[in-house]
This record gives structure tokens, sequence and C-alpha cells, in this order.
């Protein structure tokens, strides 16, 4: 996926859709999805839980993942992460 298919939101190789889950299953489901990922591989992660964007952060800095972006629009949050 470009650049340009996201709305300059960063390409991605993989996707969980963690849509209607509440913490802490879609960082759960991001957290399996990433194993299975090479180094440098993006993976983008849907989710409808409000507090998903501080938690990919925390997320993130715990695991050494670069959260690369995030958005949230109409009560869905997109969030980028690179696999280490």
């Amino acid at each position: 996926m470009s650049a340009s298919d996201t709305g300059g939101l960063p390409p991605y190789q993989h996707e969980v859709d963690a849509s209607g889950l509440t913490c802490p299953l879609p960082i759960l489901r991001a957290k399996k999805a990433l194993a299975q990922m090479e180094s440098g591989q993006v993976l983008r992660v849907v989710t409808t839980d409000p507090n998903a964007i501080r938690d990919f952060q925390a997320f993130a800095r715990q695991t050494g993942n670069t959260l690369l972006a995030q958005r949230e629009a109409e009560g869905r949050g997109e969030h980028f992460l690179q696999r280490r």
C-alpha cells in the first residue's frame, strides 16, 4: 500500500482490524501480528476504543517498535507501527 493510498499516512504491509474491541485486546492483537512480521515492516491497526491512542503510544515505548503515525476520525483510530 502506498502513502497516497492511505491519505499521506505511511504505507503498510499488514493490517489488524480491532474495531469493537477494548483494551487490552487491540494491543494484544497488534503484538501477535508484529511477532509474525519482519523487521522494518509496518502494521496498520484500526480501533474504535477511545483510549487506543494513548495505549499504542505506551505500547510503542515499552516494546521498542516505532509508532509512525496515528489518526482519529469519526470514532475510528488508525495506528501505524513499524516492527523493530
